[in-house]
């Protein structure tokens, strides 16, 4: 086949063949998914008193 005569040079062939069609699957998928996620007021706020308490201390 191909001039390949080793099975395993043939499968790592169609295993490369396979995984390159998985990922444009994948991202076709995944194209317009928001994967952002939002953080509630509070942690933020919480987290910017805490640092302008270390940078006071500083």
């Amino acid at each position: 086949m191909l001039g390949i005569e080793d099975p395993w040079v043939v499968l790592a062939y169609v295993l490369c063949i396979i995984s390159a069609l998985l990922c444009l699957v994948w991202g076709a998928i995944k194209w317009n998914v928001d994967d952002t996620v939002d953080e509630p007021e509070d942690e933020i706020r919480h987290w910017a008193e805490e640092e302008d308490r270390v940078e006071e201390e500083l």
